[in-house]
């Protein structure tokens, strides 16, 4: 019986979102900062070209007679060849950080991933994994390259241009002051509350849109030949709805904040045309500082403005980033032991050992398994475990495997418990054969080799004998050097089995675990198989599971569940 993830997605605030995911950027913090600079000169360069240009019409007009128009486009020309130069640096570094910093992120995910398996992965939706690997990784790229330094460069090019129109005219500063604050945090802090759930929402039927793909595409067969195809294009469709519908809301909020951006930027220029022509006539500023303060302000909305727009795509980007840091800092339900403590030859038992399994969706609720059940298996012989489905006996293995860890009781590898034993050498010292087999895209001789990556051919072959499969591969066209196709889906069920079986004969170690390993087997092959173990047990210990009576004759004892 397999576990049910039990898994409570923890919900950050954005800013708690945002702060886990600069905490990551550290050791590029050099480079963000000549990103930020160039952004900042470049922006101000930007908005002093337009600025210039009204300087320019203002000397024109007799309002700066000092100023020489050839310096003014001299600046203008030069200004302009920097802007470009700047924004290519400084865009350059963001996407040097964004990708950098994906690499570093999906090292660290596969790594939890790692620390996490088994124990939290059983049950878990592949699809939705696939999504955090794969599209929720990459929209950190937006963050990462087109979000932190855009925040930066709009809180410094605001702050630079409040001083500079304020130098005129203090309350011009002010009001300048005002209107950024306005179209780069009032609006985005809005419109990015109204949508965050939206967009956990988004993310959330995504992945379960993969989850669902990923089941038609394995489940293919038994959808044909179960006529369920309209039942799943049904589920696979209500999904698409869900997300065509909440995508709908996100544009919808879109349009929105754009309409209230742009219209909040036409007022501000109104507003300081109106304000600084009033001020003109009062004589408190001239009229070509009004001119000045106003194409200052109506260019100089560009950095906030670009704020108030990643507002939108930043409600799914903080989604995924809620979902990466959620599963970088999952726990793993059991830790992996770091000892100098080896995996002792001797018996195996359990003394009064009790287990449960959370039941999905309801972490206070466990399903008992196994309660204060002991056995001991001597070393060297063949032990034999029956029992039916869901008496717990692939449950026991995981244990002795310390892929979970009891609520009670001891697992014991000679006077060790399994909770003392470094857990690299506890697996190295193992042969397990799940139910399952899984066989990877590759050949069926590094399919094998799985279980001892530097084997020679010859070992190869003769862990494939002892598991009846030789023959088979034989006959293949290219032999061990036939590539399987994506599951191993190339195979059936029984070879599936055998070269999981082969792969344990292979590993050579003093323990072999065996979960229903014969169950897709034909007799024939199961005799060999048989034979095989029985042949093996001279100088091992091995533990038989089965719910067939026949698999236990080669048994020394057997124990029933």
């Amino acid at each position: 019986m397999d576990k049910k993830m039990v898994n409570i997605e923890k919900q950050r605030s954005a800013i708690g979102v945002m702060l886990g995911l600069i905490g990551m950027i550290k050791p590029l913090l050099g480079i963000m900062f000549i990103a930020i600079l160039m952004g900042c000169i470049g922006n101000l360069m930007a908005t002093f070209i337009t600025v210039l240009g009204g300087v320019g019409v203002s000397s024109l007009l007799g309002y700066f007679p000092n100023i020489s128009l050839k310096v003014v486009f001299a600046i203008i020309i030069v200004c302009a060849v920097l802007r470009g130069i700047l924004r290519y640096t400084e865009q350059a570094s963001n996407h040097y950080i964004a990708f950098k910093l994906l690499a570093r992120i999906r090292h660290q995910v596969f790594a939890s991933l790692r620390n996490l398996a088994p124990a939290k992965l059983d049950g878990r939706e592949k699809g939705n994994l696939i999504s955090i690997i794969t599209s929720d990784i990459e929209l950190l790229e937006v963050f990462y390259a087109h979000t932190i330094s855009p925040i930066a460069i709009a809180v410094i090019t605001s702050l630079v241009m409040s001083l500079f129109i304020g130098h005129y005219q203090a309350g011009l500063g002010i009001l300048a002051a005002v209107c950024y604050v306005i179209v780069g945090a009032v609006i985005p802090i809005i419109n990015g509350r109204a949508g965050q759930a939206y967009g956990q929402e988004y993310r959330s039927i995504y992945g379960k849109l993969n989850t669902t793909v990923l089941d038609n595409l394995y489940g293919l067969d038994e959808i044909l030949q179960y006529q369920k195809q309209q039942e799943r294009e049904k589920k696979m469709e209500g999904f698409t709805q869900q997300l065509e519908q909440v995508n709908h809301t996100l544009k919808k909020k879109e349009s929105i904040q754009r309409i209230s951006t742009d219209t909040v930027i036409l007022l501000a220029g109104i507003l300081m045309m109106v304000c600084s022509g009033a001020m003109a006539e009062r004589g408190s500023i001239t009229p070509g500082e009004a001119i000045v303060c106003t194409i200052a302000m109506m260019s100089s909305f560009g950095p906030v403005a670009a704020l108030s727009a990643l507002s939108n795509n930043l409600n799914q980007t903080l989604a995924s980033g809620n979902r990466v840091l959620n599963l970088l800092e999952e726990e793993p339900m059991v830790e992996d032991v770091h000892s100098e403590v080896e995996l002792p030859t001797g018996d195996m038992c359990t003394q009064q050992v009790s287990f449960a399994y959370p039941v999905e969706n309801h972490p206070s609720e466990k399903e008992q398994i196994l309660k204060d059940f002991s056995i001991h298996i001597k070393r060297g012989t063949i032990h034999g475990i029956l029992g039916k489905s869901g008496c717990g006996k692939s449950t026991l293995l995981k244990l002795f495997m310390r892929f979970y860890e009891t609520d009670s009781g001891k697992v014991l590898y000679g006077k060790e418990n399994v909770n003392d034993i470094d857990t690299k050498r506890l697996r190295d010292g193992i042969s397990y054969v799940t139910q399952e087999t899984f066989l990877f895209e590759d050949t069926i001789e590094n399919n094998i080799k799985v279980a001892k990556a530097d084997a020679t051919r010859e070992e190869v072959v003769e862990a494939a004998k002892k598991a009846s499969i030789h023959e088979f591969i034989s006959s293949l066209p290219q032999g061990y050097d036939t590539k399987l196709r994506e599951l191993g889906n190339s195979v059936s069920g029984g070879e599936r089995q055998r070269i999981g079986i082969a792969r344990a004969f292979l590993h050579d170690a003093d323990i072999i675990l065996l979960d229903e390993p014969t169950s897709n087997i034909d007799s024939l092959n199961e005799g060999i198989i048989l034979k095989s173990l029985l042949e093996e047990k001279k100088d091992k210990t091995i533990v038989l599971v089965s719910h067939r009576k026949s698999t236990m004759g080669i048994a020394d004892e057997v124990t029933q569940m």
